[in-house]
Protein backbone atom coordinates (compact mmCIF):
# COMPACT_ATOMS: atom_id res chain seq x y z
CA UNK A 1 0.00 0.00 0.00
CA UNK A 2 1.14 3.38 -1.37
CA UNK A 3 0.10 5.74 1.87
CA UNK A 4 0.31 9.66 2.41
CA UNK A 5 1.57 12.34 4.67
CA UNK A 6 0.33 15.34 3.06
CA UNK A 7 1.83 18.26 4.99
CA UNK A 8 0.21 20.63 6.63
CA UNK A 9 1.02 23.52 9.71
CA UNK A 10 -1.24 21.15 11.81
CA UNK A 11 1.14 18.28 10.69
CA UNK A 12 4.25 19.82 11.34
CA UNK A 13 3.09 21.29 15.21
CA UNK A 14 2.58 17.42 15.86
CA UNK A 15 5.75 16.88 14.87
CA UNK A 16 7.09 19.48 17.37
CA UNK A 17 5.28 17.43 20.07
CA UNK A 18 7.27 15.23 22.85
CA UNK A 19 5.84 12.39 21.28
CA UNK A 20 7.01 12.94 17.77
CA UNK A 21 10.65 13.56 18.70
CA UNK A 22 13.05 11.54 20.52
CA UNK A 23 15.50 13.27 22.80
CA UNK A 24 17.08 11.57 25.55
CA UNK A 25 13.78 12.00 27.62
CA UNK A 26 11.48 11.20 25.03
CA UNK A 27 11.14 8.12 22.39
CA UNK A 28 9.83 8.37 18.81
CA UNK A 29 6.55 6.91 17.58
CA UNK A 30 6.28 4.28 14.90
CA UNK A 31 7.49 5.49 11.84
CA UNK A 32 4.79 6.67 9.29
CA UNK A 33 4.76 5.41 5.80
CA UNK A 34 4.78 8.18 3.20
CA UNK A 35 4.74 8.15 -1.05
CA UNK A 36 8.19 7.74 -3.00
CA UNK A 37 8.53 11.34 -3.88
CA UNK A 38 11.32 12.11 -6.31
CA UNK A 39 11.47 15.48 -7.65
CA UNK A 40 8.38 16.45 -6.60
CA UNK A 41 6.29 13.63 -7.81
CA UNK A 42 5.27 10.42 -7.44
CA UNK A 43 6.78 7.69 -8.63
CA UNK A 44 5.13 3.44 -9.34
CA UNK A 45 7.30 0.56 -10.31
CA UNK A 46 5.08 -0.41 -13.91
CA UNK A 47 3.09 1.67 -15.75
CA UNK A 48 1.02 -1.75 -15.76
CA UNK A 49 -0.40 -1.26 -12.10
CA UNK A 50 -3.13 -0.69 -11.58
CA UNK A 51 -4.25 1.46 -8.77
CA UNK A 52 -7.03 1.69 -6.63
CA UNK A 53 -7.98 4.60 -4.63
CA UNK A 54 -9.02 4.01 -0.96
CA UNK A 55 -11.48 6.26 1.61
CA UNK A 56 -9.22 8.82 3.74
CA UNK A 57 -6.09 10.84 4.13
CA UNK A 58 -3.84 10.30 6.21
CA UNK A 59 -2.77 14.36 7.70
CA UNK A 60 -4.29 15.42 10.67
CA UNK A 61 -7.06 17.55 8.70
CA UNK A 62 -10.49 16.24 7.94
CA UNK A 63 -10.25 13.24 5.95
CA UNK A 64 -11.09 12.98 2.61
CA UNK A 65 -13.82 9.89 1.25
CA UNK A 66 -14.64 8.19 -1.98
CA UNK A 67 -15.64 4.85 -2.64
CA UNK A 68 -12.75 2.52 -4.26
CA UNK A 69 -12.38 1.52 -7.87
CA UNK A 70 -9.37 0.59 -10.11
CA UNK A 71 -8.65 3.17 -12.53
CA UNK A 72 -5.65 3.23 -14.53
CA UNK A 73 -3.46 6.17 -13.37
CA UNK A 74 -0.56 6.44 -16.13
CA UNK A 75 -2.82 8.78 -18.62
CA UNK A 76 0.97 9.61 -19.69
CA UNK A 77 2.42 6.44 -20.00
CA UNK A 78 5.81 7.77 -18.94
CA UNK A 79 5.98 5.60 -15.53
CA UNK A 80 5.58 8.61 -13.50
CA UNK A 81 2.15 9.79 -12.05
CA UNK A 82 2.08 13.76 -11.72
CA UNK A 83 0.49 17.15 -13.09
CA UNK A 84 0.85 16.42 -16.40
CA UNK A 85 -1.40 12.94 -16.43
CA UNK A 86 -3.90 15.07 -14.56
CA UNK A 87 -3.54 17.42 -18.00
CA UNK A 88 -3.82 14.25 -20.09
CA UNK A 89 -6.97 12.55 -17.99
CA UNK A 90 -8.09 15.57 -18.64
CA UNK A 91 -7.64 16.16 -22.51
CA UNK A 92 -8.68 12.32 -22.68
CA UNK A 93 -11.88 13.23 -21.63
CA UNK A 94 -12.03 11.52 -18.28
CA UNK A 95 -14.83 11.95 -15.63
CA UNK A 96 -15.16 14.50 -13.17
CA UNK A 97 -14.61 11.50 -10.66
CA UNK A 98 -11.81 9.79 -12.30
CA UNK A 99 -10.00 13.43 -12.96
CA UNK A 100 -10.71 14.08 -9.19
CA UNK A 101 -9.10 10.88 -8.02
CA UNK A 102 -6.05 11.17 -9.84
CA UNK A 103 -5.56 15.10 -8.68
CA UNK A 104 -6.29 13.62 -5.00
CA UNK A 105 -3.08 10.83 -6.18
CA UNK A 106 -1.12 13.19 -7.26
CA UNK A 107 -1.69 15.35 -4.26
CA UNK A 108 -0.76 11.99 -1.74
CA UNK A 109 -4.20 10.39 -0.91
CA UNK A 110 -3.62 6.61 -0.07
CA UNK A 111 -3.64 3.78 -2.80
CA UNK A 112 -3.20 0.11 -3.17
CA UNK A 113 -1.50 -1.57 -6.02
CA UNK A 114 -3.19 -4.88 -7.38
CA UNK A 115 0.31 -6.31 -6.49
CA UNK A 116 0.04 -5.56 -2.81
CA UNK A 117 3.47 -3.39 -2.88
CA UNK A 118 4.43 -0.39 -1.26
CA UNK A 119 6.59 2.23 -0.43
CA UNK A 120 7.47 3.82 3.21
CA UNK A 121 9.29 6.79 2.79
CA UNK A 122 10.49 9.99 1.19
CA UNK A 123 13.62 9.04 0.54
CA UNK A 124 13.82 8.57 -3.43
CA UNK A 125 15.00 4.69 -4.24
CA UNK A 126 18.35 6.00 -6.01
CA UNK A 127 20.49 9.60 -4.34
CA UNK A 128 23.37 10.61 -6.42
CA UNK A 129 26.61 11.03 -4.85
CA UNK A 130 28.72 14.58 -5.37
CA UNK A 131 31.98 13.24 -4.22
CA UNK A 132 33.17 16.49 -3.94
CA UNK A 133 30.87 17.14 -0.70
CA UNK A 134 32.13 14.65 1.29
CA UNK A 135 33.21 15.59 4.82
CA UNK A 136 34.32 12.21 6.45
CA UNK A 137 32.70 8.77 6.00
CA UNK A 138 29.25 8.54 8.14
CA UNK A 139 30.41 7.32 11.90
CA UNK A 140 33.66 9.13 12.31
CA UNK A 141 34.09 9.61 15.64
CA UNK A 142 35.69 13.23 16.82
CA UNK A 143 37.47 13.84 20.63
CA UNK A 144 37.53 16.98 21.87
CA UNK A 145 36.86 19.04 25.82
CA UNK A 146 33.29 19.34 26.85
CA UNK A 147 31.98 22.27 28.71
CA UNK A 148 28.41 23.38 29.61
CA UNK A 149 26.76 26.67 29.90
CA UNK A 150 23.24 28.13 29.63
CA UNK A 151 22.19 28.98 25.77
CA UNK A 152 21.63 27.49 22.78
CA UNK A 153 17.31 26.82 23.17
CA UNK A 154 16.87 31.00 21.98
CA UNK A 155 19.51 33.32 20.24
CA UNK A 156 21.55 29.83 19.37
CA UNK A 157 24.13 31.04 16.28
CA UNK A 158 22.18 28.33 14.38
CA UNK A 159 19.07 30.25 14.16
CA UNK A 160 16.80 27.22 14.82
CA UNK A 161 14.16 28.96 17.22
CA UNK A 162 11.51 27.93 18.43
CA UNK A 163 13.77 24.90 19.53
CA UNK A 164 12.06 21.58 20.76
CA UNK A 165 13.03 21.22 24.71
CA UNK A 166 12.67 17.56 23.92
CA UNK A 167 16.00 18.15 22.37
CA UNK A 168 19.27 18.19 24.40
CA UNK A 169 21.19 21.07 23.26
CA UNK A 170 25.10 21.46 22.38
CA UNK A 171 27.24 24.55 20.73
CA UNK A 172 30.47 23.07 17.96
CA UNK A 173 33.30 24.52 18.24
CA UNK A 174 34.55 26.85 15.22
CA UNK A 175 36.59 24.84 13.45
CA UNK A 176 33.91 22.00 13.01
CA UNK A 177 31.21 24.22 13.19
CA UNK A 178 32.44 25.56 9.59
CA UNK A 179 30.15 28.60 8.62
CA UNK A 180 27.02 26.60 9.80
CA UNK A 181 27.75 23.65 7.88
CA UNK A 182 26.96 21.54 11.14
CA UNK A 183 24.31 23.58 11.94
CA UNK A 184 21.53 21.41 13.08
CA UNK A 185 23.61 18.11 13.35
CA UNK A 186 22.48 15.09 15.67
CA UNK A 187 25.26 14.11 17.52
CA UNK A 188 25.49 11.03 19.27
CA UNK A 189 27.98 12.57 22.46
CA UNK A 190 29.65 10.37 25.28
CA UNK A 191 31.72 10.96 28.62
CA UNK A 192 32.74 9.31 31.65
CA UNK A 193 28.92 8.54 32.78
CA UNK A 194 27.31 7.81 29.61
CA UNK A 195 26.19 8.71 26.14
CA UNK A 196 22.98 11.15 25.34
CA UNK A 197 22.12 12.55 22.15
CA UNK A 198 21.97 15.90 21.65
CA UNK A 199 21.24 18.71 18.63
CA UNK A 200 23.45 21.48 17.39
CA UNK A 201 21.90 24.43 17.85
CA UNK A 202 25.00 27.19 18.52
CA UNK A 203 28.70 28.10 17.76
CA UNK A 204 31.66 27.69 20.36
CA UNK A 205 33.54 30.59 19.05
CA UNK A 206 36.89 29.67 21.48
CA UNK A 207 36.69 26.29 21.12
CA UNK A 208 39.31 24.08 19.81
CA UNK A 209 38.52 21.64 16.99
CA UNK A 210 36.57 18.61 18.37
CA UNK A 211 34.93 20.68 21.59
CA UNK A 212 31.75 20.93 22.59
CA UNK A 213 29.71 23.18 25.02
CA UNK A 214 27.03 21.46 26.35
CA UNK A 215 23.25 22.84 27.91
CA UNK A 216 23.73 23.41 31.38
CA UNK A 217 21.49 19.79 32.38
CA UNK A 218 22.70 17.68 30.15
CA UNK A 219 26.25 17.86 31.36
CA UNK A 220 25.87 15.73 34.23
CA UNK A 221 24.61 13.01 32.29
CA UNK A 222 27.76 12.70 30.77
CA UNK A 223 30.33 14.15 33.24
CA UNK A 224 30.71 15.08 37.09
CA UNK A 225 29.21 18.54 36.85
CA UNK A 226 32.36 19.54 39.23
CA UNK A 227 35.19 18.45 37.31
CA UNK A 228 33.78 21.45 34.40
CA UNK A 229 35.84 20.57 31.78
CA UNK A 230 36.15 16.99 30.30
CA UNK A 231 37.32 14.39 27.52
CA UNK A 232 34.12 14.13 25.57
CA UNK A 233 33.73 12.37 22.15
CA UNK A 234 31.24 12.37 20.04
CA UNK A 235 29.53 11.47 15.92
CA UNK A 236 26.93 12.54 13.73
CA UNK A 237 23.30 10.43 13.58
CA UNK A 238 20.71 10.52 12.14
CA UNK A 239 18.46 13.09 12.74
CA UNK A 240 15.07 11.29 14.73
CA UNK A 241 12.86 13.28 13.43
CA UNK A 242 14.28 13.19 9.78
CA UNK A 243 13.08 9.34 10.42
CA UNK A 244 9.81 9.80 9.43
CA UNK A 245 9.40 13.64 7.54
CA UNK A 246 10.86 15.53 5.04
CA UNK A 247 12.97 18.32 5.06
CA UNK A 248 11.67 21.51 5.50
CA UNK A 249 11.96 25.33 4.74
CA UNK A 250 12.07 28.42 6.46
CA UNK A 251 12.71 31.98 5.17
CA UNK A 252 14.73 34.67 6.89
CA UNK A 253 12.76 38.00 7.95
CA UNK A 254 12.63 40.33 5.06
CA UNK A 255 12.58 37.69 2.30
CA UNK A 256 10.82 38.71 -1.05
CA UNK A 257 11.54 38.13 -4.68
CA UNK A 258 14.30 40.70 -4.81
CA UNK A 259 16.46 39.04 -1.78
CA UNK A 260 15.55 35.96 0.61
CA UNK A 261 16.93 34.09 3.20
CA UNK A 262 16.03 30.51 3.13
CA UNK A 263 17.11 27.73 5.58
CA UNK A 264 17.17 24.16 5.51
CA UNK A 265 15.34 21.89 8.58
CA UNK A 266 14.62 18.84 9.83
CA UNK A 267 17.82 17.25 7.24
CA UNK A 268 18.66 13.77 8.21
CA UNK A 269 22.16 15.11 7.93
CA UNK A 270 24.13 18.28 7.99
CA UNK A 271 23.70 20.27 4.65
CA UNK A 272 26.86 21.07 2.68
CA UNK A 273 25.42 22.88 -0.16
CA UNK A 274 21.50 24.39 -1.31
CA UNK A 275 21.00 25.11 -5.19
CA UNK A 276 18.20 26.98 -6.95
CA UNK A 277 17.36 25.95 -10.27
CA UNK A 278 17.18 29.33 -12.32
CA UNK A 279 14.99 30.48 -15.50
CA UNK A 280 17.82 28.60 -17.80
CA UNK A 281 17.33 25.42 -16.50
CA UNK A 282 20.59 25.78 -14.06
CA UNK A 283 21.38 24.97 -10.49
CA UNK A 284 23.36 27.66 -8.93
CA UNK A 285 24.67 27.66 -5.76
CA UNK A 286 23.35 30.29 -2.83
CA UNK A 287 25.77 31.31 -0.60
CA UNK A 288 25.14 30.50 3.27
CA UNK A 289 25.79 32.65 5.63
CA UNK A 290 27.32 31.68 9.44
CA UNK A 291 23.89 32.41 11.01
CA UNK A 292 23.01 29.54 9.20
CA UNK A 293 20.94 30.84 6.09
CA UNK A 294 21.50 30.99 2.16
CA UNK A 295 21.15 34.01 1.39
CA UNK A 296 20.23 35.43 -2.83
CA UNK A 297 19.03 38.82 -4.49
CA UNK A 298 18.54 35.93 -7.74
CA UNK A 299 16.22 33.51 -7.04
CA UNK A 300 13.16 35.12 -7.71
CA UNK A 301 9.06 35.11 -6.72
CA UNK A 302 9.20 31.50 -6.65
CA UNK A 303 8.07 28.60 -6.66
CA UNK A 304 11.40 27.50 -6.56
CA UNK A 305 13.31 24.06 -7.49
CA UNK A 306 16.06 23.40 -4.85
CA UNK A 307 19.13 20.68 -5.12
CA UNK A 308 20.18 19.68 -1.52
CA UNK A 309 23.49 17.89 -0.92
CA UNK A 310 24.49 16.86 2.49
CA UNK A 311 28.19 15.92 4.13
CA UNK A 312 28.09 13.21 2.80
CA UNK A 313 26.95 14.03 -1.01
CA UNK A 314 23.69 12.71 -1.10
CA UNK A 315 21.74 14.72 -3.11
CA UNK A 316 18.27 15.21 -3.05
CA UNK A 317 15.96 17.64 -5.19
CA UNK A 318 12.92 19.29 -4.39
CA UNK A 319 10.06 21.15 -6.02
CA UNK A 320 7.52 23.68 -5.69
CA UNK A 321 8.39 25.25 -2.67
CA UNK A 322 6.83 28.59 -2.36
CA UNK A 323 8.43 31.59 -1.08
CA UNK A 324 6.54 33.03 1.97
CA UNK A 325 7.09 36.45 3.43
CA UNK A 326 6.20 35.03 7.26
CA UNK A 327 9.43 34.05 8.79
CA UNK A 328 7.61 32.00 11.63
CA UNK A 329 5.95 29.86 9.04
CA UNK A 330 7.75 26.38 8.41
CA UNK A 331 7.30 24.57 4.99
CA UNK A 332 7.64 21.03 4.59
CA UNK A 333 9.20 19.75 1.20
CA UNK A 334 8.54 16.38 -0.20
CA UNK A 335 11.94 14.83 0.07
CA UNK A 336 14.54 13.48 2.80
CA UNK A 337 18.17 11.98 2.60
CA UNK A 338 18.77 8.10 3.23
CA UNK A 339 20.50 6.66 6.24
Amino acid sequence: MLTSSVSSSNQRKALSSADAFSGVRGSAPAPGTFPFFHEGVVYVKSKKFVLSLIAAAVCLSPAYAFAASSIPMDYCPDEVIDCFDVIAARKQGASKDELRKVQDFVLGKKVKTDSGTSSSSYVPDEVPIDESCILEPKGTVHTGEGTFYGGGYTGGHAMLDPVSHDYWIVAMNHSDYNEAQLAGAYLEVTGELGTIKMLVTDELPEGKKGDLDLYTDAFPLIAPVEKGRVPVSWKIIPLDSAEDAPISFKYKEGSTEFWCGVQVRNHRYPITKLEYLDENGDFVEIPRRPYNYFESRDMGKGPFTFRITDIYGQVIIDKDIPLSYDDTEIIPGHVQFPE
